[in-house]
């Protein structure tokens, strides 16, 4: 059995239903949302939004990295984003491990070293979260038109609630 087959199997059935052909791909609810990848977070249903609605770019600890904002000023100049969410989460690995923490964890399940990796740690998620929303609203290709916001998202109660 292929190790794909499970996901290739489900594809098929959201093939048959497929809905999007000729869609343009605007965010069409004019939104997008930076958030961490933890499987927890359902960026799309949290905020009552569908596919289509919104672009989602997400990274370990939910932070506005470069890729972030390159995503973030083509969302803003060609896919229709004019309301721009930041939002990492509540018990983040990113956010209560150290460096040094999550190296050791992750070299010791790669049997290597791996000191050589880095993983950008959190260590202060409220002013991490305060430079994120800064480095959007002053990037020079984010128009002051475009509204920013700062959140998170806790993950026991499925409240996201407005920080910056």
């Amino acid at each position: 059995m292929d190790d794909f087959e499970d996901l290739l199997t489900a594809n098929k059935e959201f093939a048959a239903h497929f809905t999007f052909a000729g869609f343009d791909g605007l965010a069409r609810a004019g939104v997008a949302i930076v958030t961490c990848m933890d499987s927890r977070i359902d960026p799309l249903q949290m905020f009552g939004l569908t596919a289509g609605d919104a672009k989602i770019f997400r990274n370990p600890g939910g932070r506005v990295t470069p890729q972030a904002l390159e995503a973030l000023v083509l969302g803003v100049h060609l896919l229709n984003v004019d309301r721009i969410l930041v939002m990492p989460h509540t018990r983040c690995a990113m956010a209560s491990n150290t460096e040094e923490e999550i190296r050791e964890r992750v070299a010791r399940s790669a049997g290597q070293d791996i000191s050589w990796q880095r993983f950008h740690v959190v260590a202060d998620q409220m002013a991490a979260l305060q430079d994120d929303v800064r480095a959007v609203r002053t990037h020079p290709l984010i128009p002051e038109s475009v509204h920013v916001g700062g959140f998170m998202y806790d993950v026991d109660n499925g409240r996201v609630d407005r920080r910056v």
